[in-house]
């Protein structure tokens, strides 16, 4: 019998440590204000070659990799990741592509890119995001657009003339992008309070923390902590949205403007992100890369969950299906896969998308045993509340954020930091930060 030469069985290569080098970002504006001209791909790229230039990536092979994504997209942000980089003072041969997970956007382009560090495919990776609610894109209407094709279609001048001529006054009103969720028509902000009211969360409650959010922002801002991480753009050198007085008792003055429909509404505009335009980015690299550059890492990213709820047909009155409560499943999965608790974490950052949110998601994480969070570890550099929220950059601005905080924490101790970001859909996209 001829003997067959079996070949040497091929071991998976080991999963490498991703480091987080640092990150950087535009002041965050109010819509319609500072950036109102200025486009996803102007804003993206300036957040870009703040970074290029802080950490010297101009030369050829610099990065590997650019990731990157928004959600409010207009035609011309096809390819929006590749066309920042060929805009920008990164080097034109760098790879990119976009990435789009709502609200969960800049942390997923960020797990996106340290899977391929960390399993050796790459050495170093940009990821980021941007968005603008100014700019927004609108839509020809739908029966407009059905009739314009006709007349495309149309084989003769007579044809396309009678396709032309169902035109009428109402098909010229544009088709504007609502902050609403295709399945249930209600905007984020109305289930929010559907939740807000299913886990009994107050008013006091809710301004509170995001009278915090501000205050924790601008004490940030004063002690220079945001100095290398936030470059001037367009005039701004700070977040526009953030409030240093803001205070409780101020924030209590303000009327309900989600959950009308129901007695004792307790959502406003002080206590809900508004709508916002920036862009943030964030440097990850192999330990090697960065030893080799004489960079020293600011943490490690070391786990990532996402999860989703039924937010059509499941408990949505209940509370365990709100739109935006899946981070409180996604992160008991989390910890028990790292064999973590929440006790474990000196840092707790939650996107801020309502101050409702916020607290539902505490209140969920504990009913389900992980335990309570001390809110001297929550947010205390402030979020986005006090930042504002581009869809797609908030992911990128908590993970540089988490990273240089923890970078600070006392040496003589360990230091890990949570992530948690709801999104739209019914997602959460959750990670872990470990300081280098």
């Amino acid at each position: 019998m001829e003997q067959v030469e079996m070949s040497p069985r091929r071991m998976a290569p080991p999963v490498r440590r991703v480091a987080v080098i640092g990150g950087t970002r535009i002041p965050f504006a109010r819509s319609d204000g500072p950036y109102a001209t200025a486009s996803n791909q102007q804003m993206l790229t300036a957040a870009l070659d703040g970074l290029v230039e802080r950490y010297g990536l101009q030369e050829p092979g610099a990065v590997g990799e650019f990731v990157a994504g928004a959600v409010l997209k207009h035609s011309r942000d096809f390819n929006l990741a590749r066309e920042t980089v060929l805009g920008s003072t990164l080097h034109p041969r760098t790879p990119a592509y976009d990435i789009q997970q709502a609200c969960g956007t800049g942390l997923q382009a960020v797990i996106a890119a340290a899977n391929k560090i960390a399993l050796g495919q790459t050495e170093s990776a940009v990821a980021g995001g941007a968005d603008t609610a100014s700019d927004a894109p609108l839509g020809v209407n739908d029966t407009l657009r059905r009739i314009l094709l006709e007349a495309r279609r149309a084989k003769s001048a007579g044809a396309r003339l009678r396709a032309l001529a169902k035109v009428r006054p109402s098909h010229l009103v544009p088709d504007i992008p609502r902050n609403a969720e295709p399945r249930t028509g209600l905007s984020m902000g109305e289930h929010a309070a559907v939740t807000a009211r299913a886990w009994g969360i107050g008013r006091e409650a809710q301004d509170e923390l995001a009278a915090a959010s501000h205050q924790r922002l601008a004490a940030a801002y004063e002690r220079g902590f945001f100095q290398d991480l936030v470059i001037p753009f367009r005039g701004l050198a700070r977040d526009q949205n953030l409030r240093p007085g803001s205070t409780a008792e101020k924030l209590a003055s303000l009327k309900p403007v989600f959950g009308l429909d129901h007695p004792g509404p307790t959502m406003t505009a002080g206590n809900s992100t508004p709508l916002t335009d920036g862009a943030a980015t964030v440097l990850l690299a192999s330990e090697e890369w960065a030893r080799e550059r004489g960079l020293a890492p600011l943490a490690y990213l070391t786990a990532y969950e996402t999860a989703a709820v039924d937010f059509v047909d499941g408990d949505v009155a209940g509370g365990e299906d709100g739109l935006l409560i899946a981070p409180a499943y996604a992160v008991p999965c989390m910890l028990e896969r790292a064999g973590l608790n929440l006790a474990d974490f000196q840092l707790i950052e939650i996107h801020e998308a309502f101050a409702s949110q916020v607290l539902a998601t505490l209140a969920a994480w504990e009913k389900r045993g992980l335990g309570t969070v001390d809110r001297d570890r929550l947010n205390i550099a402030g979020s986005s509340l006090a930042t504002g929220h581009p869809f797609a950059a908030t992911g990128a601005r908590i993970v540089a954020t988490l990273a240089k905080l923890l970078a600070e924490a006392e040496q003589d101790a360990p230091a890990r930091g949570l992530i948690s970001v709801c999104a739209a859909g019914g997602q959460g996209v959750t990670a872990v930060l470990e300081r280098a």
